[in-house]
């Protein structure tokens, strides 16, 4: 079982990774719309079953046994129950969240499925707070349109990568303003601090896009990163 001690020390990994920035360290604002959070669920689990949604997006980022993964923005914890079997004892679920009581409810529900592999996270609105180099894969679904500061928040989620790892972001082709992102302005972004888009595809069964996206060079100073236009 992945123990509560286990959970804390993971934590308090996480916090040592992610070191204040100094005043001088003023990134960009956003040239777009940000969504607000509306809830800690973005379809009934019944509902994106039928779709074979988790199914196809973990066969497609190549979830294997073994692989240590986060899923970023949980929720409710759609994924992370999915992931949890799908990288198997060996493996490892971070799950995180910005809203206290969302984590809560998590951690509650990881407790009461018993998932042994999984540790629940409270994380910032411009910060994941990820260990850093821990993970093989960084899962954000239907959530990217709600972050604030995007480019911190890529600044600081790129860290937590293992140097051949992917982030996997799942959203809707349509404006941040209607709870979605237009690929092109998501790929421009994970540019802007130095990752580069290597896979996508649209999955089947609705309008949602998945999104791969690799460390393609150093991390910018927060000063030199350029704003996509929205």
């Amino acid at each position: 079982m992945w123990s509560r001690r286990q959970g804390l020390l993971l934590f308090a990994a996480a916090i040592a990774s992610c070191r204040a920035a100094p005043e001088e360290q003023r990134f960009p604002k956003p040239h777009r719309a940000v969504s607000p959070i509306i809830g800690d669920s973005f379809s009934t689990e019944d509902a994106r079953d039928r779709l074979g949604e988790a199914e196809q997006v973990m066969r497609v980022s190549g979830v294997r046994p073994g692989m240590w993964v986060a899923d970023v923005g949980a929720g409710e914890g759609y994924y992370t129950v999915r992931l949890s079997p799908a990288v198997g004892p060996r493996g490892r679920v971070l799950a995180e969240d910005i809203v206290e009581e969302t984590r809560d409810r998590l951690a509650q529900r990881v407790n009461r499925e018993r998932l042994d592999n999984v540790a629940v996270l409270l994380g910032k609105p411009d910060d994941p707070m990820l260990p850093k180099r821990s993970f093989d894969r960084i899962f954000m679904v239907h959530m990217y349109h709600e972050v604030q500061s995007p480019y911190a928040f890529l600044w600081h989620l790129r860290e937590g990568l293992k140097p051949d790892g992917l982030v996997v972001v799942v959203e809707l082709d349509r404006p941040t303003r209607r709870h979605g992102t237009p690929p092109s302005l998501l790929t421009c972004e994970f540019a802007a601090v130095g990752m580069r888009r290597v896979h996508m595809t649209m999955l089947t069964g609705g309008d949602s896009y998945l999104a791969m996206f690799a460390i393609a060079g150093p991390r910018p100073r927060p000063a030199d990163i350029k704003p996509c236009k929205g």
